[in-house]
């Protein structure tokens, strides 16, 4: 019995996204060969091309779901808290905490940026931007931000989150450069409640 064009299309890239974030957690970007990952999925270098247009756009995609991941777990964590600013608070720290993980710090903060450029001009910034501006005007609701835009507000904190992890990922010592930030994004994030 055949599968459904949709199905086995879903396939072939679930398969080319798994050897893909394999190798590119383990080896890095650069040192990651199509013609590997493309044998470790069993499929051909013309089935990359077909679905991604070639090795940047198949990090993409790794990247990609790498993100969701990360939103989930974020997402998870701020429900957990027991205020919504508390919630607030642990999704932005937590998102500096994921580049502790020597998968994100290689693929989504190292390799992302030197082969796809800037991660504000990514899809997944535009979400996140998104999101972090539905939690602050949901703060100004209820009175415990003060009155400040709230998509600035948002963009800058993706701004200096982001920086913050791409800084920790990239440094001779993760950890202690954690241990720095990580008091100063919260301190900045101290900022916004209102007197």
């Amino acid at each position: 019995m055949h599968k459904p064009r949709q199905e086995m299309i879903a396939e072939t890239r679930a398969k080319l996204i798994a050897a893909a974030r394999k190798a590119f957690a383990e080896k890095g970007y650069a040192e990651s060969n199509m013609d590997d990952f493309t044998a470790e999925a069993g499929l051909t270098r013309g089935a990359l091309y077909h679905h991604f247009g070639g090795k940047p756009g198949l990090l993409a995609a790794v990247i990609e779901q790498i993100d969701t991941e990360m939103n989930g777990r974020l997402q998870a964590d701020a429900r957990k808290a027991p205020t919504r600013w508390q919630g607030f608070i642990d999704e932005n720290i937590g998102y500096i905490e994921m580049a502790l993980d020597p998968e994100i710090q290689r693929i989504v903060l190292r390799d992302g940026p030197a082969v796809l450029g800037d991660p504000s001009t990514w899809p997944s910034a535009n979400a996140c931007v998104r999101s972090i501006t539905a939690s602050v005007k949901a703060l100004q609701d209820e009175g415990i931000v003060a009155d400040v835009d709230p998509e600035t507000t948002a963009r800058l904190i993706t701004g200096a989150t982001t920086y913050a992890a791409q800084w920790i990922a990239n440094s001779d010592d993760p950890e202690a450069t954690s241990k720095r930030a990580i008091p100063a994004v919260r301190q900045m994030l101290e900022g916004l409640r209102r007197k």
